[in-house]
């Protein structure tokens, strides 16, 4: 059935990715998330504010979905009428910076400086280490014979 001669009710049943496959299967070319936007609200008899309001939620509904591509012109089209040679691929994207990076000369390392902690300053000490010591008593060398 196409997509004009179905009753407002109908078209209500039907998410707004549906209604744009059935736009897009009908339409037999590409178009941009406006126009398909555009399309639905006056599809569903919805007011134009809409439009402007639900436009970057729709766009992120479409960008999920993988019945859809996003085109090099910025257009939708249907993932199906596609072959992978004219496909967008982030991956390939990410997997050339990878290359990039590997293609760097390798810098030497260079030894770690060592650097004397002893002078740190109490502070730099665990404050639970603190609490544990602070029943502890010190006892003097003379205090010990004593008591032996």
């Amino acid at each position: 059935m196409s997509i004009n001669k179905m009753s407002k009710d109908e078209l209500e049943l039907l998410s707004n990715k549906d209604i744009t496959n059935l736009i897009l299967e009908e339409s037999n070319k590409s178009l941009n998330t406006a126009e398909l936007f555009k399309k639905i609200i006056k599809l569903l008899e919805l007011p134009e504010s809409i439009f402007e309001s639900k436009i970057g939620d729709y766009y992120t509904a479409l960008s999920t979905d993988k019945r859809f591509i996003l085109l090099d012109d910025g257009t939708w089209d249907l993932k199906k009428r596609h072959t992978s040679d004219k496909l967008v691929k982030i991956a390939d994207e990410d997997d050339d910076e990878e290359e990039e990076e590997e293609e760097l000369p390798e810098k030497e390392e260079a030894e770690p400086i060592i650097e004397d902690n002893f002078d740190d300053k109490e502070e730099d000490y665990d404050d639970d280490a603190n609490e544990e010591l602070k029943d502890l008593v010190v006892i003097d060398e003379d205090e010990l014979e004593l008591e032996g």
